[in-house]
């Protein structure tokens, strides 16, 4: 997940009056810029002082088709459905049913962490503002790159995940805590959180095309495909390629980042939230009490310093609150989130001082071209000079890329050419991770193949690289490879497997490191 995970941006302390409409020449700027980076479709949802004044798509739904982005083509959010996770809880909490520091063993008596002090201090509001003590994306390939798990079995392994600092200690980010959360919704409405989120936050809140559930997005011809640049040195290196749109991320983890929505609903949900859970045309979604709980700052985030020419975007101070980003642009407060998933990225910013909220959603992976949009309309927003944010961007992912390449190669420049130690039928077995499972590695007619056994799918060769490491070739392109080694005992046999991505610009979902497989021995 990840890229899908971009740096935090924006909250704002200084009432500045907001601009009326969107840029001049906006739309046609768009579509430059979505040609110019070769995106296939984006679409933006505008929301000025409880009016929408933008909601429309650019571009096509899927490279070699001519079915266009309109305001009704459902994309993949990612991360940004943290808060419609969070808006769940919060409808629980104005029903009485919960409170955001309850503990959660108390309404999931079964629920473990891998620290038994933990498991009994963990909070609902825990589960929502990463400071578990989990490491970075810690367990994500549980769903990521696709899971045939269940999300109580998921959460159920969690206990075995080893915590990386102390709890509540420091920020990280993670996933796997918003499955519990999604579960924890379902042990207390008695509703999956599927039909949870349809029933009593999507449909009341008047997001009509928005779907929690993959089968009714695939049912739906207006639906935008993933793409990614594959086929170069690394991720987002190469062409623009449509991924198999079914391969998606595993639905144990839709709690963290699976919905699907169209622009119009996203303009909608950017009214709610302005409004601190009112509806437009009367109602409540939930309680202003819940929603400045939402949006209050709770974990301190680490600030890192852009380089210039990017400098001016580098917040003051950044926190992280029940599922947004509360931070600052050049002393404006701002609150937003970021996500990114399998080919798919959006940003969701508010300018609750200015009264202004926007939401980019794109069919791709091109953080730079969504990056450069989104400060060129805060922007706009503050009445602040242009800084051709969109051309900054672009130069600084394409350092970015340049210099993943450069550290590749220079790794994979000279191996030595040595083992591997073993007949490679000797490398064969089933070898279990406490929290992941099982990988099978076979000995087959062309050398050594691997099966990540909780991930359908997620299989190929294993090529050698040097002394007993070996590397991924997946059979699905688009799941990052991983170095594999084998380490062997006294006698010869191997006792444990290690991994760790190629890609030193892997997302961090694909946290192979913090697998530690021993081999099944045969009952």
């Amino acid at each position: 997940m990840k890229l899908r995970f971009l740096p935090a941006a924006l909250l704002v302390l200084i009432a500045t009056p907001a601009a009326a409409d969107p840029p001049k020449g906006f739309v046609e700027r768009v579509e430059s810029l979505r040609k110019q980076t070769g995106a296939p479709g984006v679409a933006i949802a505008i929301v000025e002082k409880g009016k929408t004044t933008m909601v429309r798509g650019w571009g096509v739904r899927k490279l070699g088709a001519s079915a266009p982005i309109g305001p009704h083509t459902l994309f993949q959010t990612g991360s940004t459905g943290k808060a419609f996770t969070a808006t769940a809880l919060a409808i629980l909490v104005d029903q009485g049913k919960i409170a955001w520091d309850d503990r959660v063993i108390d309404h999931m008596p079964w629920f473990r962490m891998y620290d038994p002090y933990v498991t009994r201090e963990m909070t609902i509001r825990d589960l929502l503002v990463h400071r578990s003590g989990l490491g970075l994306g810690a367990g994500d390939l549980l769903f990521v790159p696709r899971s045939d798990l269940s999300r109580r079995e998921s959460v159920r392994r969690l206990a075995f995940i080893k915590p990386a600092t102390s709890f509540r200690a420091s920020y990280a980010y993670d996933n796997i805590l918003y499955m519990v959360a999604g579960q924890l919704i379902e042990e207390v409405s008695g509703k999956s959180w599927e039909r949870f989120m349809v029933e009593n936050v999507l449909r009341p809140g008047g997001m009509t095309d928005a779907t929690a559930e993959s089968e009714v997005r695939f049912s739906r011809a207006d639906r935008s495909y993933p793409h990614a640049r594959l086929g170069g040195a690394l991720r987002g290196d190469g062409d623009q390629q449509v991924l198999d749109e079914r391969a998606e991320l595993g639905r144990n983890a839709a709690p963290a980042g699976g919905l699907a929505l169209s622009a119009t609903d996203l303009a909608r949900w950017l009214q709610i939230q302005l409004r601190h859970g009112k509806l437009p045309g009367g109602g409540q979604l939930f309680s202003e009490a819940s929603a400045l709980e939402m949006w209050k700052p709770v974990v301190p985030m680490p600030i890192a310093q852009l380089p210039e020419p990017l400098a001016l975007a580098t917040p003051k101070f950044n926190s992280y609150a029940l599922a947004w980003n509360v931070s600052d642009y050049r002393g404006a407060r701002m609150i937003s989130h970021a996500g990114g998933v399998f080919g798919s990225i959006t940003m969701v910013v508010l300018l609750p001082d200015q009264d202004v909220g926007f939401a980019i959603v794109m069919n791709s992976e091109e953080s730079g071209f969504m990056r450069g949009l989104m400060y060129e309309l805060i922007d706009h927003y503050l009445d602040l000079p242009n800084h051709d944010w969109p051309t900054r961007w672009a130069a600084f992912m394409e350092q970015r890329i340049a210099g993943g390449k450069a550290a590749l190669a220079q790794r994979q420049a000279s191996p030595a050419k040595v083992g591997p130690s073993l007949a490679l039928d000797r490398y064969s077995g089933t070898y279990r991770d406490p929290w992941y499972g099982d990988i099978a590695v076979r000995n087959a007619v062309n050398g050594l193949t691997i099966d990540f056994r909780s991930t359908p799918r997620m299989a190929g060769r294993l090529e050698h690289w040097q002394y007993d490491t070996f590397v991924t070739r997946f059979d699905d392109t688009s799941i990052e490879p991983a170095y594999v080694t084998f380490a062997l005992d006294a006698d010869g046999k191997v006792s444990r497997v290690t991994m760790k991505a190629v890609s030193p610009l892997a997302d961090f979902s694909y946290d192979y490191h913090d697998l530690d497989f021993a081999p099944v021995t045969a009952k």
